[in-house]
């Protein structure tokens, strides 16, 4: 069986029997006692984080993981359609296992899911993401101040802060982990 130095950022390991994402990991040691490692780790079902520590005695079992790019396509009430553009199979995802990455679902695009022992377990996001603006004010004549800025909504229904000139049907990037504008997209 493989020992907790063999845990890296990204694998997913059996743990307390549900399968866990290692988000960190820590390799330490004290003295002259026996090293362990540290690890942060998601639970896969109920979303919760735990902190964990490994003796280096301690046994560890991997999952089997895989990552398919997978094409986004539509929502309905059995939840988000996902396609292999090789070989058009449809992948449903439940709308619980999308929730955290909903707002930057754009119909077209191609997401990373992560699948363990063949079941779908989650959505992995990109950096950045190009998303259409669907609902924008109009900036107010005079409003000139440095950095001002004007909510807009694009078409996933993220609302997003940017600059006074973007206008209806401009194509923004925006930053995945923090929702901040990150410039405009030449189409």
């Amino acid at each position: 069986m493989p020992s907790p130095t063999d845990i890296r950022k990204g694998k997913v390991i059996k743990y307390q029997g549900m399968p866990h994402l290692v988000l960190e990991m820590l390799h330490r040691t004290q003295g002259r006692q026996a090293g362990f490692v540290q690890t942060t780790l998601r639970n896969m079902d109920a979303g919760s984080t735990t902190t964990t520590k490994f003796r280096s005695t301690d046994n560890v079992e991997f999952m089997h993981t895989d990552n398919k790019r997978l094409e986004y396509s539509y929502v309905d009430p059995e939840g988000y359609h996902f396609m292999d553009v090789e070989t058009f199979d449809d992948t449903i995802l439940t709308v619980e296992l999308v929730e955290e990455a909903k707002e930057f679902m754009v119909e077209g695009v191609e997401y990373d899911i992560l699948f363990i022992d063949d079941v779908a377990m989650q959505v992995q996001l990109p950096a950045s993401i190009d998303m259409e603006v669907v609902e924008s004010p109009e900036a107010i004549r005079g409003d000139t101040a440095s950095k001002v800025q004007k909510p807009v909504t694009t078409s996933s229904g993220l609302v997003v802060n940017v600059p006074l000139f973007i206008k209806f049907g401009d194509k923004i990037k925006v930053n995945t982990s923090d929702k901040s504008y990150q410039g405009r997209v030449n189409s």
